[in-house]
C-alpha cells in the first residue's frame, strides 16, 4: 500500500514547524487530525518519527531521513505552483527573498515589483548565515548575501564589491579623524554582530592576521543594535559601507594599512535556475549590474 499524500503533507508540516500546533495552523486543520495522520503514518510501517520534547517534537533519526524526502518533494510542489501561476508573463505567484541586509535587496525588489506587479513579494533578514541555510532549506527563491562560498547546490551572481568601514560616536578621540591603522583597535572595546555575521567573520580575521586583540568584545545581535551601542559610547563598531546610515551621532573612519572588502552575491539553488519566477529576478538582476560587476565570476 503506498503512502498517502495527506500524511507525507502532515508529516512535514510537523517536521518543519516544530510542534502539532504552528503545523496544524499552517495546513489549517485540526490537531488530532494532524496528529491522527502522523500516527497513521508511524502505525503503517512500524516507526518512530518523533519524540515528544515538552510542547514541541524531536525528529527520530529516520524522521531526518524522511524530512530530506519531503523537503524535496515539497519543493517541485513549490516549483510546480510556480510554474503554472506565472505561466503567462509572471501575473501570478510568489518571489521569496531572503537577506543580509535590506540596503542591496529593497531596490531589486522595488525594480522587480514594477515589472511584474502580479507577483507576491516576500522577504526576510538574518545573518549571512542564516540567510544561506534559508535558501539550503528551500524557505526562499533567492538570497542576498556577501562572501558565498562555492557549492555545487548554489548558483550565484555577484552583484557588488564592499568595503568595511569603522565608525564612532561623536564623543570618540577618533571622532575628528578620517583613518587608522588596523593595530589601534587593541586599545578599544569592539561591538560585533553575532557569529554567522559576514561583518564580523571578515573584521576578526584581519585582526587574528596582525596579532591584534581588542581591549574588550561586545557581541550585539543585530544592526540597529550596533548602531545604538556606538552611539551611546560603549565601544567601537565595524560595518561595511553601503550598509551605514547617516547618523549625526556617528562618525566613519577607513583603514589606511587594511583593505578588508567582501563582495555581495544573489544566489537561488542550481535545480531552481529555471523557474520562470527565479529567472526572471536574474534576468532583472543582470540588467542592473554595471558593466564588469564587482570582478568576480560567477558561483559555481
Amino acid at each position: 500500500m503506498s503512502i498517502g499524500y495527506a500524511h507525507l503533507r502532515a508529516f512535514h508540516a510537523v517536521a518543519s514547524a516544530g510542534g502539532y500546533t504552528r503545523a496544524s495552523q499552517m495546513l489549517n486543520v485540526t490537531q488530532p487530525t494532524l496528529s491522527g495522520q502522523v500516527k497513521a503514518l508511524e502505525e503503517r510501517y512500524g516507526v518512530r518519527l518523533f519524540q515528544r520534547r515538552g510542547r514541541g517534537v524531536e525528529l527520530t533519526d529516520l524522521g531526518r531521513q524522511l524530512l530530506d524526502v519531503t523537503r524535496r518533494w515539497s519543493s517541485a510542489e513549490d516549483e510546480a505552483e510556480h510554474l503554472l501561476a506565472g505561466a503567462r508573463s509572471l501575473t501570478g505567484g510568489q518571489l521569496r527573498v531572503s537577506a543580509d541586509a535590506p540596503t542591496h535587496v529593497i531596490p531589486l525588489l522595488a525594480a522587480f515589483s514594477r515589472r511584474h506587479p502580479g507577483v507576491q513579494l516576500a522577504f526576510s533578514f538574518g545573518n549571512s548565515g542564516e540567510v544561506r541555510d534559508s535558501l539550503l532549506a528551500r524557505r526562499s527563491e533567492i538570497a542576498v548575501l556577501a562572501e558565498l562560498e562555492p557549492d555545487p547546490r548554489i548558483y550565484a551572481l555577484p552583484i557588488r564589491r564592499d568595503r568595511q568601514l569603522v565608525f564612532v560616536n561623536r564623543g570618540h578621540p577618533w571622532a575628528r579623524r578620517r583613518s587608522l591603522r588596523l593595530e589601534e583597535i587593541a586599545g578599544e572595546t569592539l561591538i560585533l554582530r553575532e557569529a554567522g555575521s559576514t561583518t564580523r567573520a571578515v573584521f576578526e580575521a584581519a585582526l587574528g592576521e596582525r596579532g591584534v586583540t581588542p581591549r574588550r568584545t561586545i557581541e550585539i545581535g543585530s544592526r540597529e543594535a550596533v548602531r545604538e551601542a556606538v552611539a551611546a559610547g560603549l565601544g567601537i563598531g565595524v560595518i561595511f559601507e553601503s550598509e551605514f546610515l547617516r547618523d549625526g551621532r556617528l562618525h566613519t573612519l577607513s583603514l589606511r594599512d587594511a583593505k578588508l572588502e567582501a563582495v555581495q552575491y544573489a544566489a537561488c539553488l542550481e535545480d531552481r535556475r529555471a523557474v520562470h519566477v527565479v529567472r526572471a529576478f536574474f534576468d532583472l538582476l543582470r540588467e542592473t549590474i554595471p558593466d564588469g560587476g564587482p570582478g568576480d565570476a560567477e558561483v559555481p
